[in-house]
């Protein structure tokens, strides 16, 4: 059988097959112009009144707006710097007891209260309070986490509870 007997025997569906990868190229032709069609009216909307000159003046413009942006998060980072340095020495940890000074008394109306800073710097504040003989209020420097003056128990305990307090910078 030869070429040509068997393109005339199934020319039918030769024919068929042609039309049909006709219509799909047809069909690929249309979305594409539709894509293009699409593409266009995007790049006329950029462009639509932009010449070379006010495209560079957006771009200057936006380059400008970066740069202040930049200037300003130098700003914010230095100022956060500032704040982080002031807060090291700030006093930020703080332990208090309350227990009753006196036997006449109750209701723990006494107090010992340490207050320090990161570096444990500070100080133990002791008010005693007594119905018959008023307040007595001491205050006791503290370096170190360390007292060069004898502390008393619960002072002792304001001073370790304060030291545990975790610190606002971690």
């Amino acid at each position: 059988m030869l070429l040509s007997d068997y393109i005339s025997e199934y020319i039918d569906f030769i024919v068929i097959g042609f039309a049909a990868i006709i219509i799909i190229m047809l069909v690929c032709l249309i979305v594409l112009f539709v894509k293009s069609s699409k593409l266009k009216k995007h790049y006329k909307k950029f462009m639509d009144g932009a010449d070379g000159k006010s495209l560079e003046v957006q771009f200057e413009d936006k380059f400008s707006q970066l740069k202040a942006l930049k200037d300003q998060s130098n700003i914010h980072t230095e100022q956060i710097k500032k704040i982080f340095e002031n807060l090291a020495v700030a006093y930020q940890k703080i332990g208090i007891v309350k227990y009753d000074a006196f036997q006449e008394m109750g209701g723990k109306l006494s107090f010992t209260l340490a207050i320090l800073n990161d570096d444990n710097d500070g100080f133990v504040l002791n008010s005693m309070h007594s119905t018959r003989e008023g307040c007595y209020t001491y205050v006791k420097e503290i370096i170190k986490g360390e007292s060069f003056v004898v502390l008393s128990s619960e002072e002792k305990l304001a001073l370790e509870e304060a030291k545990k307090t975790r610190n606002y910078m971690e």
